[in-house]
Parts: C-alpha cells; sequence; structure tokens
C-alpha cells in the first residue's frame, strides 16, 4: 500500500495508539526494527529522548501511554506520518493555536502567534453560496458562528510573511482612544525605522509596536541620546516610558491597521 493510502487511513482519529500500530504492521515493521531506528535517530539527534524503547511502544500501542514529543516525533519520522497530523489524534490541533490565544483577555498586550497559511491565496471553507469580496466591507459574525476557522482563513488571503498581528490588552489603555482596550492590530514588521514625525498629527504619526523588558506595548516611539521614549496618546492620562535603545527594547514594527471596539468610553470613564 503507497504511503499517500496510509496517511490517508489514520485521518479519522479513534485510538492514537492503535492508529500507530495499524500504520507500523501496513509497514511490516516489527518492533525491534522500530526501535533500532528511533536509536539510530537519537544518536543524530544527540538525544536518548528520541529512542523508543520495545516496552515503551507496546504500552504507547495497546495501554494508551502517550508519548513524549520527542519519542512521538521519532514514530512519525519512522512511519513518514505528519507530526501535525499525529498531534491531531492526541487532541492537540496546532491550527487552533491562534484561535485559542486571541480568545484569551489578558490584561496586558501582547503578540499573537498566527502559522503560514495552510489554504490557497483567496479559497475560503464557506458552505454558502454567497461570495465573499475581502476588498468590501462585510458582516462576518453569521459566517463566524458556522465557521469557526474563517477568521484565520480570511488571514490565509493575507501576507504573514511580511504582516504580524497583535492584541491590545484589555487593561492596556496606553493609545486609547486610537488603540482602546480589545483592540486587533496589524502589523509590517518591514517599517521598523523611526523617522522624525513628531510634528504630524495623531492620526497621521506612525504607532510602532515595541517589545520592552516587562511585554509589548504600541506607542509613538522617539529615540534620544540612545533611549527609546515611548508616548501614550494624551487622552490616556498615562506617561512616557523610556528604555534603552537597543537593549532593554525592540521595535517589531509599525501598527498599519486595527480592529478595535467603539464602546469603551464610558468604561474607561467609570475606570478613571
Amino acid at each position: 500500500m503507497a504511503l499517500s493510502n496510509l496517511r490517508s487511513a489514520a485521518i479519522q482519529m479513534g485510538d492514537p495508539g492503535r492508529e500507530l500500530r495499524r500504520i507500523r504492521e501496513l509497514l511490516r515493521l516489527k518492533y525491534r526494527d522500530v526501535e533500532a531506528a528511533s536509536q539510530e535517530i537519537a544518536r543524530n539527534r544527540g538525544n536518548h529522548e528520541f529512542s523508543v524503547g520495545l516496552s515503551r511502544l507496546a504500552d504507547i500501542e495497546n495501554k494508551g501511554t502517550l508519548p513524549s514529543v520527542y519519542r512521538l516525533y521519532s514514530l512519525c519520522v519512522i512511519y513518514g506520518l505528519s507530526f501535525q497530523t499525529v498531534l491531531g489524534w492526541y487532541g492537540v490541533n496546532l491550527d487552533e493555536q491562534s484561535v485559542d490565544s486571541a480568545r484569551l483577555s489578558l490584561r496586558e498586550t501582547r503578540a499573537i502567534y498566527f502559522p503560514p497559511p495552510s489554504l490557497p491565496v483567496g479559497s475560503l471553507p464557506l458552505d454558502t453560496d454567497i461570495p465573499i469580496d475581502l476588498t468590501q466591507t462585510f458582516y462576518l459574525s453569521p459566517y463566524v458562528r458556522s465557521w469557526g476557522s474563517l477568521p484565520l482563513s480570511i488571514l490565509a488571503s493575507l501576507d504573514l510573511q511580511r504582516h504580524n498581528y497583535a492584541f491590545i490588552g484589555t487593561d492596556d489603555w496606553f493609545m486609547y482612544p486610537l488603540l482602546p482596550p480589545g483592540s486587533f492590530v496589524q502589523i509590517d514588521q518591514n517599517r521598523r525605522r523611526l523617522g522624525q514625525e513628531s510634528s504630524l498629527s495623531e492620526h497621521e504619526r506612525p504607532i510602532h509596536f515595541v517589545e520592552h523588558r516587562g511585554g509589548f506595548r504600541a506607542a509613538w516611539c522617539t529615540v534620544r541620546s540612545g533611549l527609546l521614549i515611548v508616548q501614550p496618546h494624551p487622552a490616556s492620562r498615562l506617561g512616557l516610558e523610556t528604555y534603552r535603545y537597543p537593549g532593554e527594547a525592540d521595535i517589531l514594527g509599525q501598527v498599519i491597521a486595527v480592529a478595535k471596539r467603539l464602546d469603551l468610553g464610558r468604561r474607561r470613564r467609570v475606570r478613571s
């Protein structure tokens, strides 16, 4: 049987150990074959954790023992399986990593990791006859309720090699009202250099995304005498922050787009 057919046969998740045993048997590999192959991987890697012993393999297949990340990697290499796919058998879906991260309402501003797009540009897994034009404004909620993966599918049509994304923490009022708490921002990582734009209006002045010793900050930035001056919006009523630059802070890029809440004004007044 071709390896592609082996992979297809194991797509439906049942008992992960049983799936691994089925593929091993289809490949006509004995326990000692797998052990010897894993020992070779361990030698090449210089880490004995990659080795899968006979008793450990039997436990993984027959007793539901959870393999370590090293042993699981070795089994995927030996069987010609996708590591990401096998993680899915164990209930770890890497495609959901950024979704789970975006759902967390943490107090501090943080970066969000998005994996490289796995879908062709422009493709959207929608069970609908309604065409979507990403150049036009459209109401997203009905699609989100039907397809939890749609937001990532939309991002798959963007340039994820050039752009990063971040979530402005629910307790981060530093650039309010331009970037209210809970905003979702797009960052161009190729725009890191600071110019002399302090004379521009607040809507024209670039906002940069900074990683500093205590976390992240989206703000107006200038460099003076070896210090990075991180300036808040005046309406935030917060003070300047300064960091040795370089050394204590790094500019990750310029904020070029934002999806933000519009109902925080009253909440801000209550908080203050």
